[in-house]
């Protein structure tokens, strides 16, 4: 009967042992951003992988009317999504997720993809103005109007879409890009940066060395300003259609990066005072329940 027991009590009092410091962990959800000319089947090649892996991944339609207008909506997103979040920007989707990002915990990374990363003050414009590329020669305007507002659409020349586009894709796709581009209005491109994320949160950088729409160099700026975790790779503006495994690389990099940093912050603080409180007052209830225990024990032995 003592043995017995005395297992009992072992038992009791083990139990709590192998839930203390267990963690639930859930992976981040990646959301992907496109740019101006594509669409949210660029990102097909990486969805594909990433999901291979087991992320949630959500690619949302960007609206492409507008700096304001379009972090807004991708912040509106980002709202709807429990848990962390690592957020990914192409070419025009980085200026998106540096605005949509401000003041959401939830994002632990944001990754830059042959993008743009304004700081405050700063427009897609301006840094072009100080890193000029082929871009400005390869468009055209076209006015617009859509429920009593008017303004102007750029469009890739269908001429020069391969050449300062996605020079490293077949013209056979290329041509086909040229006819389903969307366009995006001349305010994704003036409107001044509000708030940079960048800032406040751990970025990643691919830089793509043969990019004719954005400068490499305006790139390696950004990354460097930001202190980024940055590399370069050969590969024309679109490197998530091109290179997709080098892109789901590095958005890897930064998802690991965000679930190895949740531990730890839940570890901290006053979660963690919350968490040693809670285990002193479990681990005296076990105590006193293994007291109890052991005097029945003992009383049945002495009769």
């Amino acid at each position: 009967m003592a043995a017995a027991c005395g297992m009992a009590l072992c038992t009791t009092v083990a139990a709590p042992a192998a839930a203390d410091g267990g963690t639930t962990t859930t992976k981040p959800t990646i959301v992907l951003v496109h740019g101006a000319f594509a669409d949210a089947s660029s990102w097909n090649g990486v969805v594909e992988r990433l999901e291979g892996r087991g992320y949630t991944v959500i690619a949302p339609a960007n609206p492409l009317r507008g700096l304001y207008n379009d972090s807004t909506y991708i912040a509106s997103i980002l709202d709807s999504i429990k848990g962390p979040i690592v957020l990914v920007g192409h070419s025009y989707g980085g200026a998106l997720i540096s605005s949509a990002a401000a003041g959401n915990p939830r994002v632990k990374s944001l990754v830059y993809v042959s993008a743009l990363m304004p700081d405050v003050g700063e427009s897609g414009m301006s840094l072009a103005a100080r890193f000029p590329s082929e871009l400005g020669t390869a468009t055209k305007s076209v006015p617009y109007r859509a429920g009593g507002v008017s303004g102007t659409d750029l469009y890739l020349k269908p001429d020069r879409l391969h050449q300062v586009f996605a020079a490293d894709l077949p013209q056979s796709t290329t041509r086909v890009l040229a006819v389903t581009q969307r366009p995006a209005a001349t305010t994704a491109f003036s409107q001044k940066a509000k708030v940079a994320a960048w800032k406040h949160i751990p970025s990643w950088f691919l830089v793509a060395k043969q990019d004719k729409t954005i400068n490499p160099d305006q790139e390696r700026f950004e990354a460097k300003r930001a202190g980024s975790h940055t590399v370069e790779i050969d590969s024309s503006h679109v490197a998530m259609m091109a290179h997709p495994e080098a892109v789901t690389d590095l958005v890897l990099q930064a998802a690991a990066a965000a679930d190895s940093a949740r531990p730890a912050l839940a570890a901290t603080g006053s979660a963690r005072a919350e968490t040693e409180i809670a285990g002193i007052a479990a681990a005296s209830l076990i105590a006193g329940a293994g007291t109890v225990l052991l005097g029945r024990c003992l009383r049945r032995r002495a009769r």
